[in-house]
C-alpha cells in the first residue's frame, strides 16, 4: 500500500514521519480528489449538445479502460488471492451501486418532484456513511466529531439554500423523487465505506480504481441499449477535435485522476472523516458555477463554502494528532 509506514534504522522515528504524514494528507486527498468532481460540469455541459447522458458516461467507462486493463494485468496475480465473496461485492457496489445506479436515481428525482427536496435530502449522505462505517468496518467516532458534523451540514445547507428556507412544504417530502433521492445517498454514502472495506483488505487503491470503472461497463452497456438512444454526432472537423478533447479531459481529470487521488487519501483516513472531506465537492462546484457560468454567488453560500473548508483544515489536524499519539 503507497501509504503503508516505512521503517528504516530509525524505527521508531520513521513510523512517527510516516504517520504524521499519512495524518496530514489523507483528508486531502480525499478533498483534492472531491475537487476536482467540482470541476464536472466545464466539460459536460459542452458535450451534452452531442451526447445523451448515458453516451457520456459510457464513452468516458471505454476511455478509462485504457487505464483500467494494463493497471489490472500488472496485478492480476495478488488481486486473485484477494477475490474473496465480501470483496466482489464491495466491488460490485462502488461500481454499480455508486457509479450507475446512485447517479440514474438522483437524476430521475429532478425528473419527479421539488428540487430544494432533493437537494436537502442529499445532505444525508455522510450520516448514512458513518452509520454504515460504525457498522461495517467498526470505526470508533473521535472526539469532536459531532461538531464537525454539525458545522460541515450547516456549510453545505448554506451552499445550496443561503440564509433562505428551501421553499417546500411537507407534501414535498413524501413524494417518489425523495425516495430516489434518499436512495441516492445511501448508495454514495456506502460506496465511500466500501471503497474503504476494500482498502482495509489489502487491494491496492489503483486496482480499487480500475474495478470500479471496468465492472461498470457492462451495466452501462445495458442500459445505453436500453435507452435506445441514438448517436447524433455531426460538425465541422475543429468541433470534433473539441468535443474529443473535452471527452479525453472529462474522462481523466474529474474521472481517473480524482477517483486516484481520492482512494489513495481514503487507504490512510477514516470513513466518517472521507464522506465529511466529499463535501469540497459541492462547495468547489458553487464556485464554478459563480466564475464560469455567472451564477451569483450569495453571501450565504460564500459563509458555506468558508464554514465547509474549515472543517476539512481543523479535521486534518485532528487526524495528524490522532497518529501521533
Amino acid at each position: 500500500m503507497e501509504n503503508a509506514v516505512k521503517f528504516n534504522s530509525k524505527g521508531a522515528a520513521s513510523q512517527g514521519l510516516g504517520s504524521r504524514t499519512n495524518g496530514m494528507s489523507g483528508i486531502w486527498y480525499v478533498a483534492l480528489g472531491a475537487t476536482l468532481w467540482g470541476l464536472d460540469p466545464l466539460f459536460r455541459i459542452l458535450l451534452l449538445k452531442s451526447f445523451t447522458s448515458a453516451q457520456i458516461v459510457f464513452i468516458e467507462h471505454v476511455l478509462l479502460a485504457i487505464y483500467a486493463v494494463p493497471v489490472l494485468l500488472k496485478y492480476r496475480r495478488t488481486l486473485l488471492g484477494k477475490l474473496t465473496l465480501g470483496v466482489i461485492g464491495a466491488l460490485l457496489f462502488i461500481s454499480w451501486g455508486g457509479s450507475a445506479v446512485a447517479t440514474i436515481l438522483f437524476t430521475a428525482a429532478f425528473s419527479h418532484g421539488n428540487a430544494n427536496a432533493i437537494l436537502l435530502l442529499q445532505k444525508l449522505q455522510p450520516l448514512f456513511a458513518i452509520i454504515l462505517a460504525r457498522v461495517l468496518l467498526k470505526e470508533t467516532l473521535p472526539s469532536k466529531f459531532f461538531n464537525y458534523i454539525g458545522v460541515a451540514l450547516l456549510g453545505t445547507y448554506l451552499l445550496t439554500f443561503g440564509f433562505g428556507l428551501p421553499g417546500m412544504g411537507m407534501k414535498d417530502l413524501g413524494t417518489i423523487s425523495c425516495l430516489f433521492s434518499i436512495l441516492a445517498a445511501v448508495l454514495w454514502g456506502g460506496s465511500t465505506v466500501m471503497g474503504k472495506y476494500l482498502l482495509q483488505k489489502k487491494l491496492e487503491f489503483p486496482v480499487v480504481t480500475s474495478l470500479r470503472f471496468l465492472l461498470a461497463l457492462p451495466l452501462l452497456t445495458i442500459v445505453l441499449l436500453a435507452s435506445g438512444d441514438h448517436w447524433r454526432l455531426n460538425g465541422s472537423s475543429s468541433e470534433l477535435a473539441i468535443i474529443a478533447v473535452n471527452l479525453l479531459f472529462q474522462a481523466f481529470f474529474p474521472g481517473l485522476i480524482s477517483m486516484l487521488l481520492y482512494y489513495k487519501g481514503l487507504s490512510s483516513t477514516k470513513a466518517f472523516f472521507a464522506t465529511l472531506a466529499e463535501l469540497a465537492f459541492p462547495a468547489v462546484g458553487v464556485c464554478v458555477n459563480w466564475l464560469v457560468f455567472g451564477q451569483t454567488l450569495t453571501l450565504g453560500q460564500l459563509l458555506g463554502f468558508i464554514l465547509i473548508w474549515l472543517t476539512l483544515w481543523f479535521m486534518s489536524r485532528q487526524s495528524q494528532s490522532n497518529q501521533l499519539k
